[in-house]
C-alpha cells in the first residue's frame, strides 16, 4: 500500500516525450533531434515546485522507456510520481516541436490511443487527493478521449468532496477535438472550480465575443472564487467578489519560445493563492498577477516547455528589481 505524503497540490494530466531539431534545417530535414520532457500540468508542476511547492503528478504512461523517462525527469526535479499509472498495452505519446523564424511554434502530436488517453474513471481514486489542499487541471487530457474527460471530471468532483480547492486553465487544444465537443465539456468543467485561468482567445471561444469585464463577469457567475484572464502583451486582468485588478506585463526583449508560458503563469498564479486560500483579497490577487506575468514572460526566453522556469529565490529577485532579465 501506498504512504501518501503531504502535498500541497496535485495535478492530473498527459506528459509526452518532446522532440526537437538541434540545428535550423526543420524537422523534415534535420537529422537530430533533442529529447526533453512535456506536458501542460507537468509543466506547472515543475514550476510549483521551483516555487517551494509540493507537488504530486498523476497520469497514466506506456510501460516504455519514454515512460520510465518521463517518471524520472519529473522525480528528479521534485514531484513525487509515486502515484502514476502504468498501461502495458499503450504506447506512452511523443510530439515533435518545430520553432519558426516568425510566430509560435508548429507542433505534431503522436499521442492518439496513448497510455494517458486511456486512464478511466474507475482508476480515479481518494489516495490520490490525500494530504493535498489543491488540485490543478487542464482542458489537454479531457481532450484525449471520452473516458479521460470523465477521469477528469470524476476527480474535480471527489476533490470537492475532500475540500480542496481547484484550478482550471482550459488551454484549449484545436487539433485534438471538436470545437463543439471542447465548448461543451470545458463549460461543464468551469463550475467545479475555484479558480478559471483562461486567455482571451478561450473566453471568447467558450462564451463568444464580449468586453473584458464581461468576461470576467461571466465566469464569476458560473461559480469560480477567482478568474485570471491572461491578455497577452498587455499582462493580465483577475477578478473576485465583483472586482477587477490589471497588472502590467513583465517586459522581456525578445521571445524565444512561448509554448509553456501559460503553464508558467498558472503554476504562479496558484502558487500565490495557496498562501491565501482562506482570504483571497485584491491586494493577493495583485500579487499572483504579477507573480503569473513575471512567469509567464520569463517561459518564453528558453527553447524548452520547462526548463526556465525559476527558482522562488530568482523570482523574488526579478520582482524586487534587483535581477534583470537580459534575454
Amino acid at each position: 500500500m501506498q504512504q501518501n505524503h503531504r502535498a500541497d497540490v496535485v495535478t492530473i494530466g498527459e506528459s509526452m516525450v518532446l522532440f526537437q531539431p538541434m540545428g535550423e534545417k526543420g524537422i523534415k530535414y534535420e537529422s537530430l533531434f533533442t529529447k526533453s520532457l512535456a506536458g501542460a500540468e507537468s509543466n506547472v508542476a515543475i514550476g510549483l515546485t521551483r516555487l517551494g511547492k509540493k507537488v504530486r503528478w498523476i497520469s497514466k504512461v506506456g510501460k516504455d522507456p519514454f515512460g520510465d523517462f518521463i517518471l524520472s525527469t519529473l522525480a528528479g526535479e521534485g514531484v513525487d510520481v509515486s502515484h502514476a499509472l502504468h498501461d502495458e498495452g499503450a504506447p506512452t505519446a511523443v510530439y515533435f516541436k518545430e520553432t519558426k523564424a516568425f510566430g509560435d511554434p508548429t507542433v505534431y502530436y503522436y499521442r492518439k490511443n496513448s497510455a494517458a488517453s486511456k486512464i478511466e474513471p474507475s482508476d480515479v481514486r481518494p489516495e490520490w487527493l490525500e494530504g493535498a489542499k489543491h488540485l490543478h487541471v487542464t482542458g489537454i487530457t479531457p481532450a484525449l478521449s471520452e473516458n479521460a474527460a470523465a477521469a477528469i471530471q470524476k476527480t474535480m468532483e471527489l476533490s470537492r468532496e475532500m475540500g480542496l480547492t481547484i484550478s482550471l486553465d482550459p488551454n484549449l487544444r484545436r487539433k485534438l477535438w471538436s470545437e463543439e465537443q471542447a465548448r461543451k465539456v470545458l463549460l461543464s468543467l468551469i463550475p467545479l472550480c475555484d479558480v478559471f485561468l483562461p486567455g482571451v482567445e478561450e473566453a471568447e471561444f467558450l462564451i463568444g465575443k464580449q468586453s473584458i469585464e464581461d468576461y470576467g463577469k461571466q465566469f464569476l457567475e458560473m461559480g469560480p472564487k477567482v478568474v485570471a484572464l491572461k491578455l497577452g502583451a498587455e499582462g493580465s486582468i483577475g477578478f473576485i467578489d465583483g472586482n477587477s485588478m490589471k497588472v502590467a506585463p513583465y517586459s522581456v526583449q525578445h521571445v524565444i519560445d512561448t509554448v509553456g508560458a501559460g503553464d508558467a503563469f498558472a503554476a504562479g498564479f496558484v502558487s500565490v493563492f495557496l498562501d491565501n486560500q482562506s482570504s483571497m483579497t485584491t491586494s493577493s490577487l495583485e500579487k499572483a498577477l504579477t507573480r503569473a506575468n513575471i512567469m509567464g514572460a520569463l517561459a518564453t526566453q528558453f527553447k524548452g516547455d520547462w526548463e526556465g522556469i525559476p527558482a522562488l529565490e530568482e523570482l523574488e529577485a526579478i520582482a524586487s528589481g534587483k535581477m534583470e532579465v537580459k534575454r
